[in-house]
């Protein structure tokens, strides 16, 4: 067994908003045959937290039970005699890492979803989405176990039942490990720029590449989003809110300027970021717990937050969309603690 366990474990460094908390068993899987024993340790804690990059999390408290952080690593590419070839990823993959790395192989498709943070097991989980794309566009199949009885699933696109940052895995929360993913790319570039500052970013490239796109796209993110290694945070906090058709027409209406995307049959998207900014909370910081000045929608911890102290921020973000704008916000990390 090279199963790495620590008691009594800190969990700052496992979490990019940098927040203080303690676990009281953590378990580093980095071999896939060493994952039934560690699920069986996770199944006999108390209580039980799988773990990837900390990215898209909020831990609120100590957690008197167990960690299971996944590390598994490793790339594999399958032929398929065509244009298009599947890439395999670790669960432990870091995201920004295998997006440059299938740039560097002349592999297509991950472009806009570059320097996203977190990996790649937890990708299918959020269906991580930026820039015109969604990772449910390019996966293939994700293979992962139940967690109670230690099975070997293997899940198509169909089967994940991906939506707007949602899947099969993240309203089964607690009941699935996802070990590996298989997204199929292309060897021939095919440039998405359907949104717009990204269009506007390559305006003097009559046809830019694959790799000015992820260039373009990684520009922007350090633009508007603060690197957790410097500030912490975990992106975007909340999602966008989707509303009907007669929702968004009053919304529209009342407030002319307010931005409103059509999302095909899911309805009408509004942007989050715009209705914060527009309740005041841009900028907003008490003690080390703040809202980014640059963006609305990212909440940051200057230092000393606590996850407590953050959750409060957020919750009380909420009340005051709703009670402004009737629209309810929903965080989009998952929070976790007492």
């Amino acid at each position: 067994m090279s199963l790495r366990i620590t008691n009594d474990a800190e969990l700052r460094r496992l979490n990019s908003f940098g927040v203080r908390a303690r676990a009281k068993t953590l378990i580093e899987l980095d071999d896939v045959n060493d994952a039934a024993h560690a699920l069986e340790l996770l199944r006999g804690a108390p209580s039980g937290l799988i773990l990837g990059g900390g990215s898209n999390l909020l831990i609120t408290g100590d957690i008197d039970g167990t960690v299971l952080r996944i590390a598994l690593r490793g790339l594999r590419v399958q032929d398929t005699g065509h244009d298009h070839v599947i890439v395999e990823a670790a669960a432990g993959e870091p995201w920004p890492e295998l997006v440059q790395w299938c740039l560097d192989q002349q592999l297509y498709g991950l472009e806009n979803l570059s320097l996203i943070p977190g990996l790649a097991g937890a990708a299918p989980v959020q269906n991580i989405g930026a820039y015109g794309i969604e990772l449910a566009q390019r996966i293939d199949t994700v293979k992962a176990l139940n967690i109670e009885t230690g099975r070997l699933q293997e899940f198509s696109r169909t089967d994940c039942e991906f939506g707007y940052r949602d899947s099969l895995f993240k309203r089964q929360s607690g009941r699935w490990l996802i070990v590996s993913i298989r997204m199929k790319l292309s060897r021939n570039a095919q440039p998405c720029l359907r949104y717009p500052s990204l269009a506007e970013a390559l305006r003097t490239q009559a046809r830019p590449t694959a790799e000015q796109v992820a260039q373009a796209v990684c520009a922007l993110r350090r633009q508007r989003l603060p690197d957790p290694a410097v500030l912490g945070n975990a992106g975007s906090f909340f999602k966008n809110p989707l509303v009907d058709a007669i929702t968004a027409a009053k919304l529209r209406a009342q407030h002319p300027d307010m931005p409103q995307f059509s999302n095909g049959d899911q309805g009408v998207k509004l942007a989050a970021a715009w209705l914060i900014e527009h309740c005041g909370w841009k900028g907003h910081r008490e003690g080390d717990a703040g809202v980014h000045d640059q963006h609305a929608l990212v909440l940051v911890n200057y230092g000393h937050a606590s996850g407590a102290q953050l959750l409060d921020l957020a919750r009380r973000i909420q009340t005051s969309v709703r009670e402004r704008f009737a629209i309810e916000l929903e965080p989009e990390p998952v929070i976790i603690g007492s």
